[in-house]
């Protein structure tokens, strides 16, 4: 396939001023030459007036530029066309580049794809890609421009490097038994391991830092019925995503938006109230409210200030991180919530969702415990599932080592170490995981 000239669409599709045809593989500058007359100079725009090679109809004005292989992209030869972003110009664009022997439209990811195969970038840096794509807060941009830079890909690669080294040493001596090797020395390699495996163990003890970053924080608000939930999410949400009545039970399902916070991705979730009901449905509903409860990452325990007797149906639901907020001060006053002070170890938030009193603080407050939750480290974060499972592989692998008795099975824990920290990277054996990682990315990227 890669003998394919690929094209598509760079730029968001529907009517824009700009839009962005990108073409990569080796039919890339003949069909610029076609249709312009001309080819720019290497990483120089030009102005190019584009025509139909057929009919020599003039389709539109633009730019053209040209990335010369191996320096482009893909590691291909790369033409971008630069036009204006009108419906009836693309089209005419496409049905020349479609006419075109070996051309075909791109699929998703597939010009990321040819970069990784063409060893432009590790898989580490591709899925950066997708992630910088798809970034909605400056924390998720930053990760994602870090990931991009190398970083985590490197530091696997430093690891797996210092793995091949050790069984090389390993294979050595099985393959040479006459060739004694100092009793001290593979005391010393068995140290230098124990300490490799330690090392990538600290990583993964990175409580969820960067998957959570991704993919957003998971918040519950949790309480009694009528405490103020759903009004308190539509206004951190700053619109109306939850019903609000007077009439208890009204939420009945889990409700989610998502909210940038200082820069931080947070998803909020709005729960039935908390209470014993012999409605199947909204039994249903506090069932679901529990059960996000356990998965979430914090908890915002919304009570009515009025109602102590609520302090017990909810005590149970306050953990070490719970934010408790103390609803509808308007109406009790900031003295008459005392009580709710007692059912954490920090005091509850006084807050009146009728008239904003409080919000600000509360805002500030939930934006520490998310930033807590997320603060960036010196070394890079695990940002995947699928890296956090190589890194498991290898550690798991050298503790098998560490009791291995015999050199060929230390030498076969070695081997697993470095393939799940190759995978990570795309070093190793990760053919069956490529249509599946690079489904996710958008066509023309």
């Amino acid at each position: 396939m890669t003998n394919d000239t690929i094209f598509a669409l760079a730029s968001a599709p529907g009517r824009a001023g700009v839009a962005v045809v990108r073409v990569s593989g080796p039919g890339a500058v003949a069909t610029l030459r076609d249709m312009t007359g001309k080819v720019p100079v290497h990483r120089h725009v030009a102005h190019a007036r584009f025509r139909d090679p057929q009919t020599a109809e003039t389709i539109d004005d633009g730019i053209a530029l040209y990335f010369a292989a191996p320096n482009s992209f893909t590691g291909e030869d790369v033409v971008e066309l630069q036009l204006h972003g009108g419906r009836a110009v693309l089209d005419a664009i496409f049905a020349v580049l479609s006419r075109r022997t070996g051309f075909r439209v791109a699929e998703p990811g597939e010009f990321t794809r040819r970069a990784f195969l063409n060893n432009k970038l590790d898989l580490t840096e591709a899925e950066a890609i997708a992630d910088l794509v798809d970034a909605e807060t400056s924390a998720q941009r930053r990760q994602a421009l870090r990931q991009l830079a190398g970083e985590f890909g490197r530091l696997c690669e430093d690891w797996r490097g210092r793995l091949i080294r050790a069984q090389a040493r390993l294979e050595a001596e099985i393959d040479f038994p006459e060739e004694d090797v100092p009793p001290a020395q593979w005391e010393a390699a068995r140290r230098e391991l124990k300490a490799l495996r330690d090392e990538i163990a600290a990583h993964l003890n990175d409580k969820g830092r960067g998957e959570r970053l991704r993919e957003g924080v998971s918040v519950a608000i949790l309480g009694p019925p009528n405490a103020g939930k759903s009004s308190l999410i539509n206004m951190l949400a700053r619109r109306d995503v939850a019903i609000t009545s007077a009439i208890a039970g009204t939420t009945r399902d889990v409700i989610e938006v998502a909210l940038d916070l200082g820069g931080y991705p947070v998803i909020l979730a709005d729960t039935a109230g908390l209470r014993a009901s012999s409605d199947e449905i909204e039994e249903e509903g506090v069932r679901r409210a529990r059960a996000r409860a356990e998965s979430a990452d914090l908890r915002l325990i919304v009570v009515d200030a009025g109602k102590p007797e609520e302090a017990e149906a909810v005590r149970g639901l306050i953990d070490a991180g719970a934010i408790v907020v103390a609803n509808k001060i308007d109406k009790t006053g900031e003295t008459g919530v005392i009580w709710a002070d007692s059912l954490s170890s920090a005091p509850a938030s006084r807050v009146s969702v009728a008239t904003g009193q409080g919000i600000d603080a509360l805002i500030e407050r939930l934006t520490e415990a998310v930033g807590d939750r997320l603060a960036p480290t010196a070394a890079p974060l695990v940002t995947r599932s699928r890296h956090r499972q190589g890194l498991e592989e290898a550690v798991a692998a050298l503790d098998r080592l560490a009791e291995a008795r015999l050199p060929e099975l230390a030498a076969e824990d070695l081997r697993a170490a470095a393939r799940g920290l190759g995978r990570i990277t795309g070093r190793v054996d990760v053919e069956d995981m490529l249509d599946a990682l690079f489904r996710e990315f958008c066509i023309g990227k």
